[in-house]
């Protein structure tokens, strides 16, 4: 029993923080976060579409929707996040408001998962996976007042826009994947207005 325990307690510390701001969750089943990453281009036991895009380019879009999938659910859990542990004069205002954008937010996390599978792939669907394919940053065990809760997420949309931007031109220029790029420019103007909405928090005065 004690050492079950002395193992245990020993997974539980590779789950803290690392230096880049992420949180490093241990592998399930034993597999090393540096093992091989998963096959997410092809659905197993499903048949090929067959809908004018090669391996490399139907490949190219699902890794790069499962890229934006885990970025929306890291930001979707900061702004759920904030929306609980907002402390403000302004409570109810701000609470509604995070909830506003994080409803939104976990609207788009599935229309992402659902168009890596309309493609013929996997969508990624674990914490894990979310946190190892994700560009943002979490900050477990910080409340952040809430002006800065909203530069936060204010910083957060813009970064995925700039993404979502690059991508539009890949999937269009390189991948010749006219839906997803036209996907992407959807989702990119959802997150410009979101990002708008966050900016028209942050003026010095009323």
């Amino acid at each position: 029993m004690a050492t079950k325990t002395k193992k245990t307690a020993a997974a539980q510390d590779t789950a803290m923080q690392d230096g880049a701001g992420k949180i490093s969750i241990p592998a399930a089943n034993g597999n090393a976060k540096g093992s091989a990453a998963p096959n997410r281009a092809t659905a197993p036991d499903e048949p090929k579409p067959d809908i004018g895009l090669n391996d490399e380019q139907r490949g190219g879009s699902i890794e790069l929707l499962n890229r934006h999938l885990a970025n929306g659910y890291v930001l979707y859990t900061k702004t759920r996040n904030y929306h609980w542990n907002v402390r403000s004069r302004r409570f109810a205002e701000l609470h509604e408001f995070f909830e506003e954008q994080y409803d939104q937010l976990a609207e788009a996390v599935d229309q992402y998962a659902e168009r890596a599978r309309q493609l013929g792939g996997m969508a990624a669907g674990t914490l894990a996976e979310f946190l190892q394919l994700a560009t943002l940053k979490e900050e477990p065990g910080v409340y952040p007042d809430p002006q800065t809760m909203i530069r936060n997420l204010l910083t957060d949309h813009e970064a995925v826009i700039r993404s979502l931007r690059a991508d539009v031109d890949r999937t269009s220029d390189e991948l010749h994947d006219t839906g997803t790029s036209d996907f992407l420019t959807a989702m990119m103007e959802n997150h410009e207005k979101m990002a708008w909405m966050l900016r028209a928090h942050l003026v010095e005065h009323d």
